[in-house]
């Protein structure tokens, strides 16, 4: 008896990507089109790994202004100042609104880092064919990929900060450069989730080669 588990490749079948209706492709080089939802059939994507770490070092190169230069900039009585990520948390725990620091210090600097470094350690360990820990890097790719339906909310979260901010007196803010680059960080780790095929993690126990 065989010691590789049954799946649908090895059944000549193919799964849309779209509904998730497992088809009988019209051939291997062209599988045609799904009959339930009309989607493009593939058996793989191609090109996904190149694709993805385009897309992880992009974000990776915007992260570093989003963080450097100014995301806000704030008017007081005494003056205008600049304020980068991490200032706008300090100024935010200074004035008394800790809890508005603390979920902006989360969203706009911790989430998108370990997004990136989620999906560095994934495509890594797939690179280098590791058959370890494949039911601990699923869940972690879940997880990536739950938290970037909701990537967005880091940019609304600066978005209302700075609206919020607006009404308390003597103060105001207004966005900066760095708003740009941190929502470029948003966009890219998003579509960097989505351009990784999660099904490579269990290529090695199923014995299969093609991880290009």
């Amino acid at each position: 008896m065989s010691g590789v588990a049954p799946t649908a490749a090895r059944a000549g079948l193919v799964s849309c990507e779209a509904c998730g209706l497992l088809v009988r492709p019209a051939s291997r080089k062209e599988p045609g089109h799904c009959p339930r939802c009309g989607g493009e059939l593939e058996f793989r994507r191609h090109d996904v790994i190149q694709r993805t770490w385009a897309l992880i070092i992009a974000a990776a190169i915007c992260y570093l202004p989003a963080n450097i230069l100014p995301i806000m900039i704030t008017n007081t009585f005494r003056g205008t100042e600049p304020d980068t990520i991490l200032s706008g948390v300090v100024l935010l725990y200074k004035t008394g609104s800790w809890h508005l620091a603390l979920l902006v210090l989360i969203a706009s600097v911790m989430i998108p880092l370990a997004k990136l470094g989620a999906l560095s350690y994934l495509l890594i360990t797939v690179q280098r064919g590791s058959p370890r820990n494949q039911r601990d890097r699923a869940r972690l790719f879940r997880l990536v990929d739950i938290i970037g339906r909701w990537s967005m909310l880091d940019v609304f979260v600066v978005t209302y900060t700075v609206a919020l901010i607006q009404f308390q007196p003597l103060m105001s803010m207004a966005p900066s450069t760095g708003v740009l680059f941190f929502a470029a960080v948003v966009i890219l780790t998003i579509f960097a989730a989505e351009s990784f095929d999660p099904r490579l993690i269990w290529d090695q126990s199923q014995g299969r080669a093609d991880l290009k």
